[in-house]
């Protein structure tokens, strides 16, 4: 724990599938405490070392993304900021990564169930090896923090929302400012979904998803609610990717997601060609740890999506 005194642990069975500002907290927090989170992966403990594609279809779509807690954090009001200082992460060493079919960027490509098991080392987050011929590098982050909405009800956990919540930004990583719109009073803040890795766009829909803990400290800024989620990071973002440059394939036209379709498909053919990689390989790879950029989106009609894959993996 370092440096860190630990006000509340908040323990992984006090989670839920959907935000809902009637749920109880289970915790309550004064600004500037801080706190550790027992995080799930996204499929709540569903696989196992010896799990394999056919127990993608086994999974209770009830229970997909459960985010620990909510804690009611003293003097959050709505117009305030919550500001979540993420401090460091513990990881478990076993994650997964899977072709879901029906979801995807690139779904209507890749309709069978794949499945991909990680195992990395733990306390040197040193790269986790994908088959026989790839290395990906590790950011841990959390793939999921939020507060609760002002609209009474059960609200989806899946989709992204001004308030938070799935937004798979890899770079919420150590270190980051994370600063939420509050809507309800003690703004009842959840944090899951963990990853070991990610690319941006997170482009088969998972990442090297995997349970960890996250020790992380809670504070109100008052009066500064934006209208979505802003954070700020304490360095570069890329670098554990950069030392050897990267591929980079585009795609180009008047539609931004047919764009980055064209894009990413273009990586997949490339490292297939290159690698002797298998597409559904290809594509998960692509997924934790290749980058989906919007280049341009000034000279009408088209614009370019560009997807940058680091060629560290390969070395």
């Amino acid at each position: 724990m370092g440096k860190h005194r630990l006000a509340h642990t908040i323990h992984r069975h006090d989670h839920h599938c959907g935000w809902d500002n009637s749920i109880a907290p289970t915790a309550h927090a004064k600004p500037g405490e801080t706190l550790l989170f027992e995080c799930l992966d996204a499929a709540g403990g569903h696989f196992t070392g010896e799990s394999t594609a056919d127990d993608i279809a086994r999974m209770d779509p009830d229970k997909v993304n459960p985010v620990t807690g909510p804690v009611f954090v003293d003097g959050a009001e709505p117009g305030d900021a919550l500001k979540v200082t993420i401090h460091e992460f513990q990881p478990s060493g076993f994650g997964w990564t899977a072709i879901i079919p029906g979801f995807g960027l690139l779904a209507d490509q890749f309709t069978q169930a794949k499945l991909n098991l990680w195992t990395y080392d733990r306390t040197t987050a040193s790269p986790a090896l994908f088959g026989e011929y790839a290395r990906v590098p590790l950011k841990p982050f959390a793939g999921t923090a939020g507060v609760a909405l002002a609209e009474s009800g059960r609200h989806s956990v899946i989709p992204p929302r001004r308030v938070g919540g799935n937004m798979d930004i890899r770079d919420i990583a150590a270190g980051a400012e994370l600063y939420l719109p509050v809507e309800i009073e003690g703004a009842l803040f959840s944090i899951g979904d963990t990853h070991a890795a990610q690319g941006d766009g997170e482009v088969c829909g998972t990442a090297i998803e995997s349970a960890m803990n996250v020790v992380l400290t809670v504070d109100v800024v008052k009066g500064a609610a934006s209208r979505f989620p802003r954070f700020s990071t304490p360095g570069p973002v890329t670098r554990h990717l950069d030392a050897k440059g990267y591929e980079v394939t585009t795609g180009i036209g008047p539609d931004l997601m047919a764009a980055s379709r064209d894009a990413v498909s273009g990586m997949i053919d490339l490292l297939c060609a290159q690698h002797r990689l298998a597409p559904e390989e290809a594509y998960m790879l692509c997924s934790v740890c290749g980058d989906l950029r919007i280049s341009e989106v000034v000279d009408a009609p088209n614009w370019v999506v560009a997807f940058y894959f680091p060629r560290v993996v390969f070395e």
